[in-house]
């Protein structure tokens, strides 16, 4: 097991088996497939904010809903090595995703997405949470995209709907057919 020192604890890093199941689960395309495997009850897209106002609101919103759903459970938080992000444990060996993008991949929780990451770099705009976030149950995934300015949201029905009703996010249900592109206003 390898593993990492941050915050005066050792932290478990994740291998390619941790997340075997989203490789062989995405396929590449317009569709939320290519961030997320159809493997859940319900999908959804959340558009991200522009102001740092805005995005603090929908970063709580959105680790709030997700702690609701994963109580007690450590979370995966992927980090994409772009070159300009804070991947957290620059140290760290990398997982492979969507087109052999490396990720630094961590056994943490909501309280380290949340914390670990600065905004700056590449991912000013999209705030600090991770690229790629599941518990261990794997009940949920959300996925950031490097180049997308939404996130996907793949788990239970009753998550997504939270997701859809939350006045701080923008989210939109979606199909695993329909394109997953954020609609713009």
């Amino acid at each position: 097991m390898v593993t990492r020192v941050r915050d005066g604890r050792a932290w478990r890093v994740g291998t390619p088996a941790e997340v075997a199941w989203i490789a062989d689960g995405t396929v590449a395309g317009p569709t939320i497939a290519a961030a997320v495997p159809p493997v859940f009850e319900a999908y959804a897209t959340v558009e991200l904010p522009c102001s740092d106002e805005g995005r603090n609101e929908h970063d709580r919103a959105m680790l709030a809903l997700l702690s609701e759903r994963s109580a007690g459970q450590p979370w995966w938080l992927g980090y994409l090595d772009t070159g300009a992000d804070d991947i957290v444990f620059p140290d760290a060996p990398t997982v492979s995703l969507y087109g052999r993008w490396p990720y630094v991949l961590v056994e943490a929780g909501p309280a380290q997405a949340a914390t670990w990451r600065h905004s700056g770099g590449w991912s000013f705009w999209k705030g600090p949470l991770p690229n790629l976030m599941f518990p261990a149950d794997r009940s949920w995934l959300v996925s950031t995209l490097w180049d997308d300015d939404w996130t996907c949201l793949g788990g239970p029905t009753e998550l997504v709907d939270d997701f859809l009703r939350h006045p701080a996010l923008r989210a939109r249900p979606t199909t695993l057919s329909r394109d997953a592109t954020a609609p713009r206003e």
